[in-house]
């Protein structure tokens, strides 16, 4: 999986390199084709924090969720965890839809 971090107004630090790194790597465990993750941090003044996370998979699906506060980790935690739900999401409805229920005309 490609990872890949940018930081608009702020300087990315290793911590939140690896804290990023480290929770959008358990990604895939919710969509399993998901091949490209993205995270965007924002800096704007007053200290607040804008996060951006875009989860690329196979046949051109997008997953994005964000987040805006004033602690970096827990936008990443949050925006993290609406992907999480967006996935999970995703993949049910993949499922469902290749099992349609019933046996049909008997």
């Amino acid at each position: 999986m490609l990872f890949t971090i940018t930081g608009k107004h702020i300087e990315i630090t290793e911590a939140i390199r690896q804290h990023a790194e480290e929770k959008t790597s358990k990604l895939p465990r919710y969509y399993n084709s998901i091949n490209q993750v993205e995270v965007i941090l924002d800096g704007r003044e007053g200290g607040s924090m804008s996060v951006e996370i875009i989860a690329r998979a196979e046949h051109s699906k997008v997953f994005i969720g964000t987040e805006k506060g004033t602690d970096v980790y827990q936008c990443i935690d949050t925006a993290v965890h609406k992907l999480q739900q967006q996935l999970s999401k995703a993949k049910s409805k993949e499922r469902d839809n290749k099992n349609p229920g019933g046996l049909g005309p008997v």
